[in-house]
């Protein structure tokens, strides 16, 4: 009798743990996916705390679901030790359909505060996560990783994009030290509903006032405009990319960084509407190597001086690298009227493949019929041609040097130029108009229109004042 009563309480005891255990997966389950109805919230996370100049009062972050101080577990520590955030444990669906947004924010804010030394949000391969116009904040406690296997992409076009939302922007990176931008996947800017339209669409990624930035392996491909933007970045890698859009999709820049120092763009394949990497104003400490680039509009520093802006450019260096069926080569554009200087600017051991005009300064850069003639000019000097070779439109002038009227272009240098007309052997003569420098090689085809020495004067004060 004895042993049919510790029997009955042993069932007794195992039907009470089981109540219980299906109890608690069920709550789980429900905080884990009730954010996706939630568009209640703007669409920024929040660093872990302002930081200690900002005088910023930063909200807390919401928790999922609706249970106070009750966050998505992340899985399980990487090999390495870092901490990995996968947006699917914050209920991201993953469909392309579904708005995954809150679930991105979440992912990021828990990673943001997490204290491991390397914290990965990872957006999983075989998904496709369609997230709005988003601000991810920092500063964060330790290093992060926005890892993208799967695909991520914004709302498909201005009609489907929500009004409370910005159309300037899609996501933006701001005041983050030490990121990482990686993976396998394919970032989708589905701009092909954006392009023909009068208004100025959002671009795809912006990095804004953060350092120690890495992007690394991605696909990029689409953007309404720009594909990538630094702006008042430090250190900053680019590698591996591949940033892909029609050679008619209009001002679809590459990579466009500006105010921004210690850059490195190495080892990408870029063909888009626009400049496979244009440097703004404020650049300084730029590297770009084995870049192969085009269909497109060519490397370019600029365009400069707009709306009689002054602007600073120095120590650039394009070497190594490919360009192809693209409208420029290696570009230095101004407006007229600005002020400022490029200077030491070097542009070596790069093959033309049939480019129009594959070397060319332009002071005179305007995008209509009504600019007038000014007087002042950003003041270009010390820029390096070496080892450039190929061919070009016959079109256009292999080499064109166009220099504003008021202020010339000064120590320009060539050696080792090569380029011949792509079809036919009939050369074009290059084009200067008051540019001086010098060949220390004979070039082809020659370049005899270059002023040898200095003009009698110079804008020292444009030129000290950067």
């Amino acid at each position: 009798m004895r042993h049919s009563h510790y029997i009955l309480a042993f069932f007794f005891t195992l039907i009470l743990t089981t109540q219980a255990r299906h109890h608690h997966h069920t709550k789980h389950k429900h905080s884990s996916h009730s954010n996706n109805n939630d568009n209640n919230s703007n669409n920024q996370s929040y660093p872990p705390s302002p930081s200690p100049s900002s005088g910023i009062s930063v909200p807390p972050v919401a928790a999922p679901g609706g249970y106070d101080n009750e966050a998505p577990s992340p899985s399980p520590s990487d090999d390495d030790g870092s901490e990995i955030f996968d947006v699917r444990t914050f209920g991201a669906i993953g469909d392309g359909i579904a708005d995954d947004t809150n679930s991105f924010k979440m992912a990021w804010d828990s990673a943001c505060q997490s204290e491991s030394a390397i914290n990965v949000v990872l957006v999983p391969r075989g998904f496709s996560f369609m997230v709005q116009s988003t601000i991810f904040t920092g500063p964060c406690q330790g290093g992060l990783v926005l890892k993208v296997d799967g695909t991520l992409m914004p709302p498909d076009g201005p009609e489907s994009w929500p009004n409370n939302t910005s159309r300037r922007q899609w996501l933006v990176f701001y005041r983050i030290n030490n990121m990482s931008l990686q993976g396998s996947g394919v970032i989708d800017g589905r701009g092909q509903n954006w392009w023909d339209l009068p208004c100025k669409p959002h671009k795809a990624l912006r990095f804004f006032m953060s350092s120690n930035l890495s992007v690394q392996g991605l696909r990029i491909k689409n953007s309404p405009q720009f594909h990538f933007r630094f702006d008042g970045c430090k250190s900053v890698r680019v590698d591996s990319i591949f940033i892909t859009s029609p050679a008619l999709s209009p001002n679809t820049d590459g990579i466009h960084i500006e105010n921004t120092n210690d850059v490195r763009i190495y080892n990408s394949v870029i063909s888009n509407g626009d400049d496979c990497v244009s440097i703004g104003t404020g650049c300084y400490d730029v590297e770009i190597k084995n870049i192969t680039c085009g269909p497109s509009h060519g490397i370019s520093i600029g365009s400069l001086g707009n709306h009689n802006s002054r602007a600073c450019v120095s120590n650039i260096t394009v070497r190594e690298s490919t360009i192809k069926g693209s409208d420029n080569g290696v570009r230095i554009k101004t407006w007229q009227g600005g002020s400022g200087s490029v200077s030491k600017v070097t542009f070596s051991k790069i093959h033309m493949e049939s480019v129009r005009n594959p070397i060319i300064i332009d002071q005179f850069y305007c995008l209509s019929k009504d600019c007038s003639n000014k007087s002042s000019a950003v003041f270009v000097s010390d820029i390096v041609y070496s080892n450039i070779k190929g061919t070009y439109d016959i079109r256009h002038p292999p080499m064109r040097f166009a220099c504003s009227d008021s202020v010339p272009c000064t120590n320009l240098t060539l050696s080792d130029i090569e380029l011949l007309p792509a079809q036919g052997d009939l050369f074009n003569d290059p084009f200067c108009w008051n540019a001086y420098g010098n060949s220390e090689t004979l070039t082809i085809p020659p370049v005899s229109c270059l002023i040898e020495g200095l003009p009698q004067s110079l804008p020292g004060n444009d030129l000290s004042r950067c």
